[in-house]
């Protein structure tokens, strides 16, 4: 799929059939984080991948926001130092490559949590330096969704030209 194809395309998916995600898949996921640009090539984020049944499904029960993380393949969770001043921004755009990588070979996904998730750092391990900001579950969507159907604001109304009110042609 090509990259513009699966942003148009790709969608938030909540239920997962259960069928194994292939670790090569899973791999290609993570190295698409980590090749992913940081400020200053900082990289201030670790992944940690999430596999086991019982982890996953303890996972979807401290994750308010994502309880279906339960029936996932696998989950990865995103946590970055505390220090960097990048840190959000750059995990943020690793997150985002790793949810299109996913799209573009099938495999569903969805952000869950979000910054401070004291809880699933201790259910980690994850050192006091770090910050957990989300928990990605992935797997092969359970519905069939047309892809590409959005709602989403008129192009005129999130772009301008300029100055903010001035319309891009």
């Amino acid at each position: 799929m090509e990259v513009y194809d699966s942003i148009r395309t790709v969608l938030a998916v909540r239920e997962f059939k259960n069928i194994p995600v292939p670790d090569d898949s899973i791999r290609k996921i993570l190295e698409a984080a980590r090749l992913t640009a940081s400020s200053r090539n900082g990289q201030p984020w670790s992944f940690i991948v999430i596999q086991s049944h019982d982890s996953l499904v303890e996972l979807g029960s401290i994750v308010r926001s994502g309880p279906y993380t339960a029936q996932s393949a696998f989950a990865i969770a995103v946590a970055i130092e505390k220090e960097s001043p990048y840190g959000l921004s750059d995990a943020s755009r690793a997150i985002q490559s790793m949810v299109l990588t996913a799209w573009a070979d099938g495999i569903g996904s969805n952000w869950a949590g979000w910054v401070g998730m004291n809880a699933v750092a201790d259910y980690l391990g994850v050192p006091d330096t770090h910050d957990v900001i989300a928990v990605i579950p992935f797997g092969y969507p359970l519905k069939s969704k047309t892809q590409g159907i959005k709602r989403r604001k008129e192009f005129s109304e999130i772009v301008h030209s300029e100055r903010f009110g001035q319309p891009f042609n």
